[in-house]
């Protein structure tokens, strides 16, 4: 949102969804403590994704951090990442807004365009953090588009999306999380404008989106963990680095051929439009 834009602030919180207090808050820095803290919860819920909050204390306790279970929940629910494992309620949407079903149970995905995803993962940088939010075809794993954002709104959600959209056009179905961000009416709009099924995980299947979860490891594993960008800018930077040696140059196991993420997805739509 532009405070300059002749459109009043008003009117872009109420297309955007976001409230206008969202807009005027002001968040007070994170402590370098509380920094390094989160680092390490990140870090352990990538190698256990299924430990809750009182598990993940436990983890800290064994490398010497005594830490309150409460301050942990909190840090947790800022960073958002929650257990997987099955639970009454997974991402938590907001007041009013509609769940959708999903639509990919049983379904064989076998060419690129039938099935996006997407997801947002919490970034930590040597002074800070960010939030980077990733559109993803299910066939080849290509990431098609990225954005990053301070806050877990849904405006660097819907500019990720219509950047996909606008390079490789719709896909059949759309599949993401039951996020606030995800079935605010300002993100189902583009899809529904663009004709896509949604899809959203089921309450408890944390394996839906699996795809997205091993990328957000292997970004993290072999690129920020390594590099502590220490500014937004740099982070930005990296991640364009990556992202191209993620789609152009890393073979995958799971792809036929060990092809790559663009190889796998440049490949299949030249077949198509061949035939």
């Amino acid at each position: 949102m532009l405070p300059d834009h002749p459109l009043p602030v008003v009117q872009q919180c109420r297309l955007l969804d976001v409230p206008r207090s969202s807009f005027y808050y002001r968040p007070a820095p994170v402590s370098g403590d509380d920094l390094e803290l989160m680092r390490r919860i990140d870090a352990i819920h990538l190698d256990y994704p299924f430990l809750g909050s009182r598990r993940v204390q436990d983890e800290l306790e064994r490398v010497g951090r005594r830490v309150n279970r409460k301050k942990i929940q909190r840090l947790m629910r800022t960073m958002g990442i929650a257990a997987l494992y099955p639970k009454p309620r997974t991402s938590a949407p907001a007041l009013g807004h509609r769940i959708y079903p999903y639509l990919l149970r049983d379904v064989k995905v076998t060419r690129p365009n039938q099935v996006w995803a997407s997801d947002i993962t919490y970034i930590p940088m040597a002074h800070g953090f960010m939030y980077l939010v990733a559109v993803l075809d299910w066939f080849s794993r290509r990431v098609l588009s990225w954005e990053l954002s301070n806050t877990m709104d849904v405006a660097f959600c819907i500019v990720a999306l219509e950047a996909a959209l606008g390079c490789f056009g719709a896909p059949e179905i759309f599949n993401t999380d039951q996020g606030s961000q995800y079935t605010s009416e300002a993100f189902t709009g583009v899809l529904e404008s663009h004709q896509v099924a949604i899809s959203m995980d089921g309450r408890g299947r944390f394996l839906d989106n699996i795809f997205i979860e091993r990328l957000w490891r292997s970004v993290k594993y072999e690129d920020i963990y390594l590099r502590a960008y220490d500014t937004p800018l740099a982070l930005h930077e990296g991640l364009r680095n990556y992202f191209g040696f993620y789609n152009g140059r890393r073979r995958h196991a799971s792809l036929p051929g060990r092809q790559t993420p663009a190889e796998a997805y440049c490949g299949a739509v030249r077949s198509r439009e061949a035939a």
